[in-house]
């Protein structure tokens, strides 16, 4: 009892009323045969194997030994046209998805947490291929919005606690996501999308399937999107381009992908709550007002040392109180070229062989309009953290089929080459940095490193099913070692050596099919996280602060246990499951000044963290038409000690981890008959911290969308035609969405930390869809 004490009065109760409820509507019309045909034909065969993947959410994870729930190919086509899927799996329990922008696509504010674990602990993969912690600060991968076009993934899966074994991910203490691309089609066609919306948006898809020849297939696609900010000024584009091509034949089936993206963001500026406060939630950068952004630059540097000279000056010339108050511009800029090939082999009836290869090639720069270091005849320059990414893996698997046992054993090989600096550009006067494009030739190198990481990573595990498939259990382990080479190239940032390793990470999980339609489900894993290398990892401190800790640095990790109870029946599904995770070693980056300064954080190891939780999930169709989903979660993530922030003290113990909201709440209703569909979701956040003591927060949320659509077929010149209407914050509801976007603090309680996004506004888009 006392390993969910938190949760176990509440589960009870949530527990009886799902199986009073299922009971009450075991007569209940079925739903209809279209509503649980597999989303698309490629995607279910990807994702078939851990989870059913219906043409709406798949709530239960059907036969899976831990929970897992599943989004297919439809449901992500019902957000608005170009909608990342981490968005549109906000809704599944457990997850805690923000961004400032209406499809979750802005890199620098998307920020995604799971049961507490923040997106660097989190595990990511496209069709088995490593993505790394999709984080802004690239070190190890891409997020998956540059991975693929959102119109061509087939179906995406969450395991929100120990997550497949054999997901290649060093990271995924807190879960795993993994996300499937749709196989080309086996018949002709062509597929063109045409979206325009609110903030000047237009997005233009396009899709070419070969159809099938010989076992042949393959598809090209590509997309362009661009909008204005919904506040301040400047472009959000992104141009992309995929290719799949399949060759099957009885025994051998033969896969390979190429993605490119072209990402170029303006950014929105960081709030705190007091400038929010302050100036309001649709407060912006100053461009293009360059003579405004020279006026408080010129007062930062008149009065440096005199803050109330400053301020005064500041709120004469520019209309703020703080330098930090608005930059004049800010944005991102990524490409990146992702490629794979992939080979399954039944060399015969009991053996199957497996592979996949791939390459991934990244340049990335973040730029900031600077007032802290000016130009020679101008007092901003540019500053910027500029990335690179080569890696190139590996991943063999061999698996044999032996009646009752199906015993299966992989291995990951990557080798990762990556750089950061960090560089001042001087501004000639009269020249306004506007420009979305590369930066080349600085004017002053802050710091550069160099890092090279290489990971190995195995697996082995035993699939046992028993009593006609009513009992079965997975029994398994891990083994991981990843070696970071850090070299100090330019500055003071750190250089050396670190590595992680475990060779035995053990996983066991069990399902018992009680009755037809109901199963209890259970299972233990440990995990460990490699250190990061980059601008988020131990060596973005000082020499000598590594020096001095990397003696002591233990890597992070975790052990989760969970259990739940799954009922499964023709108008209705649900799951409630409780866990709980020890999470230990918890390595924190702290702040120590403004974001745009850039300066040296400081990591401490705050010990343990301890994580109690329950999920309840529940969809129900009480007619072909209509379905009610709803999601609801409570989490309790704590730090389980005090620590040292390298000074003081920092009596953390029984505090609430930062940006991990206790409670989450989703729900949506859906009507569909004939060509028509419409759709109307709610999701509830409570409220999060800012701090690590707790004496900062933002304020709970509720955000509704609402989608409408109506399908032609059968035309006489198209297959068919679809308009659809997506209405994204409904009710135009003000909230903060994204925190820590400049790290978090130990202490703010006058809320001047910048480090807020403040949620998109109502936004209207209109995408007509034509299949030939």
């Amino acid at each position: 009892m006392e390993l969910l004490n938190m949760t176990t009065k509440t589960t009870i109760l949530a527990a009886s009323i799902l199986l009073c409820l299922h009971a009450g509507m075991a007569n209940a019309e079925a739903v209809s045969n279209e509503a649980q045909t597999l989303a698309g034909a490629a995607g279910a065969t990807a994702a078939g194997d851990d989870a059913t993947t219906l043409d709406t959410i798949s709530v239960v994870g059907t036969g899976q030994t831990r929970q897992v729930q599943s989004i297919g190919a439809v449901e992500l086509e019902r957000a608005a046209a170009g909608t990342s899927p981490l968005k549109a799996m906000a809704k599944l329990p457990g997850v805690n998805f923000q961004s400032s922008d209406p499809w979750g696509n802005y890199e620098w504010s998307s920020k995604l947490s799971i049961r507490g674990f923040s997106q660097q602990q989190l595990g990511f993969t496209l069709d088995g291929v490593p993505l790394g912690d999709m984080s802004y600060g690239n070190h190890n991968g891409l997020s998956i919005g540059r991975a693929t076009i959102s119109e061509n993934l087939s179906a995406a899966e969450l395991s929100q606690g120990s997550g497949a074994i054999d997901t290649a991910s060093t990271g995924n203490l807190g879960g795993t996501l993994r996300f499937f691309t749709a196989d080309p089609s086996t018949e002709y066609g062509v597929r063109i999308a045409q979206t325009l919306g609110s903030n000047g948006t237009t997005r233009t898809y396009g899709r070419l399937d070969t159809g099938d020849h010989g076992g042949f297939s393959a598809y090209l696609s590509g997309s362009f999107h661009d909008a204005d900010k919904w506040k301040g000024d400047g472009p959000q584009r992104n141009a992309q381009v995929n290719a799949k091509a399949v060759y099957a034949t009885d025994s051998l089936t033969l896969k390979g992908y190429v993605a490119t993206s072209r990402r170029r963001e303006t950014d929105y500026a960081d709030l705190s709550l007091q400038s929010a406060k302050r100036l309001g939630m649709d407060w912006d950068n100053f461009a293009y007002d360059w003579q405004r952004a020279i006026d408080a630059a010129n007062c930062y540097q008149a009065y440096k040392a005199d803050a109330a000279a400053q301020k005064a000056c500041l709120q004469q010339n520019a209309g703020v109180d703080s330098i930090d108050d608005a930059y004049y511009i800010a944005r991102g800029v990524r490409d990146d070229d992702l490629a794979y090939v992939s080979a399954e082999w039944q060399a015969s009836e009991r053996v199957t062989l497996g592979a996949t290869t791939y390459y991934h090639r990244n340049e990335g720069q973040g730029h900031w309009a600077t007032p802290y270091v000016p130009s020679p005849n101008v007092p901003i320059s540019v500053r910027t953290t500029e990335y690179d990414i080569e890696r190139t893996g590996v991943m063999p698997t061999v698996a044999f089929d032996l009646g009752a046992h199906r015993l299966e054993a992989g291995l990951w090989l990557e080798k990762n080459a990556h750089g950061v600096q960090r560089n001042h550009y001087f501004v000639p006067p009269d020249s306004p940095p506007d420009g979305l494009h590369f930066l080349r030739q600085p004017d002053i190198r802050v710091f550069r490193q160099r890092f090279d990481t290489d990971t190995r990573q195995y697996y082995v595990m035993d699939h046992m099913e028993f009593a006609d498939g009513d009992f079965a259990v997975d029994a398994g382990f891990k083994g991981t070692r990843v070696e970071i080479d850090g070299k100090r190239l330019i500055g003071s940032r750190a250089g050396g050596k670190l590595e992680a390793e475990d060779n035995f990470l053990p996983q066991v999980g069990a399902r018992w099919r009680f009755t037809a339609n109901e199963e209890l489900f259970g299972s233990y894993s440990e995990n460990m996280s490699a250190f990061r290398s980059g601008v988020n990892g131990p060596h973005s401190t000082s020499q000598a602060a590594f020096d001095a800790a990397v003696a002591d640095l233990e890597p992070e990790t975790s052990r989760t246990i969970e259990a739940g109870l799954r009922t499964s029946r023709d108008a209705f599904q649900a799951s409630v499951a409780l866990y709980r995770v020890d999470f230990e070693n918890r390595l924190l980056a702290i702040a120590r000044c403004a974001g745009i300064v850039g300066c040296a954080a400081s990591f401490a190891n705050v010990g343990d963290v301890e994580t109690r939780g329950a999920e309840l999930v529940a969809q129900w169709n009480p007619t072909s038409a209509f379905t009610w989903y709803n999601s609801l979660s409570f989490n309790q993530s704590e730090y389980a000690s005090d620590y040292v922030d390298g000074v003081n003290v920092i009596p953390a113990k029984g505090k609430q981890v930062v940006d991990a909201p206790e409670r989450l709440f989703a729900t949506e209703l859906r009507w569909a008959q004939g060509g028509f569909e419409a759709q109307l979701g709610a999701k509830y956040t409570d409220e999060r911290y800012l701090t690590y003591l707790n004496d900062s927060k933002v304020d709970d949320f509720w955000v509704a969308d609402a989608s409408a659509s109506y399908q032609w077929t059968g035309l006489s010149w198209a297959e068919s035609l679809k308009l659809q209407l997506n209405v994204t914050n409904l009710f135009d509801k003000e909230y903060f969405s994204s925190l820590g976007t400049n790290g978090f603090v130990t202490s703010d309680p006058t809320g001047l930390n910048y480090t807020l996004q403040a949620g998109a506004p109502r936004q209207v888009f209109l995408t007509a869809d034509i299949r030939f």
